[in-house]
Protein backbone atom coordinates (compact mmCIF):
# COMPACT_ATOMS: atom_id res chain seq x y z
CA UNK A 1 0.00 0.00 0.00
CA UNK A 2 1.73 3.35 -1.08
CA UNK A 3 0.49 6.71 0.68
CA UNK A 4 0.59 9.39 -1.50
CA UNK A 5 3.09 12.50 -0.46
CA UNK A 6 -0.02 14.78 0.56
CA UNK A 7 -0.87 12.00 3.22
CA UNK A 8 2.54 11.37 4.29
CA UNK A 9 2.93 15.44 4.87
CA UNK A 10 -0.68 15.13 6.73
CA UNK A 11 0.82 12.34 9.06
CA UNK A 12 3.72 14.20 10.24
CA UNK A 13 2.35 17.54 10.72
CA UNK A 14 -0.59 15.89 13.13
CA UNK A 15 2.19 13.87 15.07
CA UNK A 16 4.31 16.80 15.22
CA UNK A 17 1.46 18.48 16.47
CA UNK A 18 0.90 15.74 19.20
CA UNK A 19 4.74 15.47 20.02
CA UNK A 20 4.77 19.26 20.81
CA UNK A 21 1.19 19.65 23.09
CA UNK A 22 2.60 16.75 25.15
CA UNK A 23 6.06 18.72 25.39
CA UNK A 24 4.24 21.80 26.56
CA UNK A 25 1.62 20.27 28.50
CA UNK A 26 4.21 17.85 30.42
CA UNK A 27 7.07 20.45 30.86
CA UNK A 28 7.23 22.65 33.91
CA UNK A 29 6.01 26.46 32.96
CA UNK A 30 8.36 29.00 32.87
CA UNK A 31 8.79 31.94 35.64
CA UNK A 32 8.08 34.80 33.82
CA UNK A 33 6.09 36.11 37.15
CA UNK A 34 5.80 40.24 36.04
CA UNK A 35 4.98 40.48 40.08
CA UNK A 36 9.02 40.17 40.16
CA UNK A 37 9.35 43.43 38.18
CA UNK A 38 6.41 45.40 40.24
CA UNK A 39 8.39 44.33 42.88
CA UNK A 40 11.74 45.70 42.06
CA UNK A 41 10.38 49.11 40.23
CA UNK A 42 8.65 49.55 43.68
CA UNK A 43 12.15 49.06 45.45
CA UNK A 44 13.46 51.37 43.03
CA UNK A 45 11.03 54.37 44.05
CA UNK A 46 11.35 53.70 47.39
CA UNK A 47 15.05 53.06 47.94
CA UNK A 48 17.06 54.60 44.64
CA UNK A 49 20.00 56.25 45.90
CA UNK A 50 21.08 58.47 42.25
CA UNK A 51 24.00 60.20 41.67
CA UNK A 52 24.33 62.13 38.49
CA UNK A 53 27.54 63.29 37.23
CA UNK A 54 28.53 64.61 33.88
CA UNK A 55 31.61 63.79 32.00
CA UNK A 56 32.35 65.62 28.61
CA UNK A 57 28.92 65.78 26.92
CA UNK A 58 27.51 62.55 28.33
CA UNK A 59 25.08 62.33 31.19
CA UNK A 60 25.93 59.54 33.18
CA UNK A 61 23.36 58.21 35.68
CA UNK A 62 24.22 55.64 38.64
CA UNK A 63 21.57 54.05 40.28
CA UNK A 64 21.54 51.11 43.42
CA UNK A 65 18.29 48.87 43.50
CA UNK A 66 18.07 45.08 45.00
CA UNK A 67 17.64 42.30 41.92
CA UNK A 68 17.18 39.02 41.27
CA UNK A 69 18.24 36.47 38.58
CA UNK A 70 14.68 36.16 37.64
CA UNK A 71 14.37 39.54 36.61
CA UNK A 72 17.60 39.68 34.35
CA UNK A 73 16.17 36.64 32.64
CA UNK A 74 12.56 38.50 32.26
CA UNK A 75 13.84 41.54 30.71
CA UNK A 76 16.44 39.70 28.62
CA UNK A 77 13.35 37.71 27.44
CA UNK A 78 11.54 40.88 27.00
CA UNK A 79 14.53 42.37 24.98
CA UNK A 80 14.54 39.17 22.62
CA UNK A 81 10.56 39.39 22.19
CA UNK A 82 11.02 43.12 21.15
CA UNK A 83 13.67 42.72 18.75
CA UNK A 84 12.23 39.73 17.03
CA UNK A 85 8.77 41.58 16.49
CA UNK A 86 10.80 44.80 15.23
CA UNK A 87 12.40 42.13 13.28
CA UNK A 88 9.41 40.85 11.75
CA UNK A 89 8.13 43.80 11.04
CA UNK A 90 11.05 44.62 8.73
CA UNK A 91 11.12 42.03 7.29
CA UNK A 92 7.94 42.73 6.03
CA UNK A 93 8.52 45.68 4.85
CA UNK A 94 10.94 44.63 2.59
CA UNK A 95 9.13 41.55 1.37
CA UNK A 96 6.32 44.33 0.26
CA UNK A 97 6.12 45.07 -2.94
CA UNK A 98 3.69 47.61 -2.33
CA UNK A 99 6.75 50.18 -1.38
CA UNK A 100 9.34 52.16 -2.77
CA UNK A 101 12.96 51.33 -3.59
CA UNK A 102 14.14 53.76 -1.24
CA UNK A 103 11.39 52.86 1.75
CA UNK A 104 13.13 49.15 1.37
CA UNK A 105 16.38 50.69 1.53
CA UNK A 106 15.69 52.59 4.99
CA UNK A 107 13.84 49.44 5.96
CA UNK A 108 17.12 47.47 5.09
CA UNK A 109 19.34 50.44 7.32
CA UNK A 110 16.96 50.30 9.93
CA UNK A 111 17.57 46.06 9.90
CA UNK A 112 21.28 46.60 9.52
CA UNK A 113 21.01 48.62 13.10
CA UNK A 114 18.66 46.96 14.63
CA UNK A 115 20.86 43.74 14.24
CA UNK A 116 24.24 45.74 15.00
CA UNK A 117 23.26 47.13 18.24
CA UNK A 118 21.83 43.70 19.51
CA UNK A 119 25.73 42.63 18.75
CA UNK A 120 27.27 45.23 20.34
CA UNK A 121 24.75 44.66 23.56
CA UNK A 122 25.90 41.23 23.52
CA UNK A 123 29.02 42.15 23.22
CA UNK A 124 29.03 44.53 25.92
CA UNK A 125 27.50 42.58 28.31
CA UNK A 126 30.23 40.14 27.79
CA UNK A 127 32.61 42.52 28.69
CA UNK A 128 31.19 43.97 31.38
CA UNK A 129 31.01 40.27 33.16
CA UNK A 130 34.37 39.89 32.34
CA UNK A 131 35.62 42.50 34.69
CA UNK A 132 34.30 40.68 37.31
CA UNK A 133 30.53 41.45 37.64
CA UNK A 134 28.18 38.61 38.00
CA UNK A 135 25.48 40.02 35.65
CA UNK A 136 24.86 42.52 33.27
CA UNK A 137 22.27 43.73 30.80
CA UNK A 138 22.75 46.46 28.78
CA UNK A 139 20.41 48.47 26.01
CA UNK A 140 20.52 50.33 23.74
CA UNK A 141 17.98 52.79 22.57
CA UNK A 142 17.35 54.21 18.43
CA UNK A 143 18.15 57.52 20.67
CA UNK A 144 22.08 56.53 20.86
CA UNK A 145 20.80 55.75 24.73
CA UNK A 146 22.72 53.25 26.32
CA UNK A 147 21.03 51.45 29.76
CA UNK A 148 23.24 49.14 31.32
CA UNK A 149 22.33 47.61 34.53
CA UNK A 150 25.28 45.71 36.36
CA UNK A 151 24.42 42.91 39.55
CA UNK A 152 27.19 43.89 41.81
CA UNK A 153 27.27 43.33 45.44
CA UNK A 154 29.51 47.11 45.70
CA UNK A 155 29.81 49.87 43.47
CA UNK A 156 31.20 53.40 43.04
CA UNK A 157 31.51 56.26 40.96
CA UNK A 158 34.75 54.33 39.54
CA UNK A 159 33.05 51.41 38.70
CA UNK A 160 30.30 53.49 36.89
CA UNK A 161 32.91 55.81 35.14
CA UNK A 162 34.79 52.30 33.88
CA UNK A 163 31.65 51.03 32.58
CA UNK A 164 30.63 54.07 31.10
CA UNK A 165 34.23 54.52 29.28
CA UNK A 166 33.43 51.30 27.98
CA UNK A 167 30.21 51.81 26.72
CA UNK A 168 31.82 54.89 24.83
CA UNK A 169 34.87 52.76 23.35
CA UNK A 170 32.37 50.07 21.72
CA UNK A 171 29.27 52.80 20.98
CA UNK A 172 30.60 55.70 19.46
CA UNK A 173 27.61 57.90 19.11
CA UNK A 174 26.32 57.67 22.50
CA UNK A 175 25.50 60.83 24.14
CA UNK A 176 23.35 59.74 27.43
CA UNK A 177 24.68 56.31 29.42
CA UNK A 178 22.85 55.42 32.39
CA UNK A 179 24.59 52.70 34.90
CA UNK A 180 22.39 50.78 36.92
CA UNK A 181 24.06 48.79 39.93
CA UNK A 182 21.39 46.09 41.21
CA UNK A 183 22.54 44.06 44.58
Amino acid sequence: MLLKKQTVWLLTMLSLVVVLSVYYVTSEPKSSDLSAMDKVSQNTKSQNKTQTTADNKKNIKVDTTNATDEVFETIRMDRQDKFSKQKEELTNKLASTSLSAEERSKAADEMQQLTANAQKEQVLESMIKSQGYSDALVEVDPGNEVHVTVKSNSHSKTAANNIVRLVSEEMNAAQNIAVVFQK
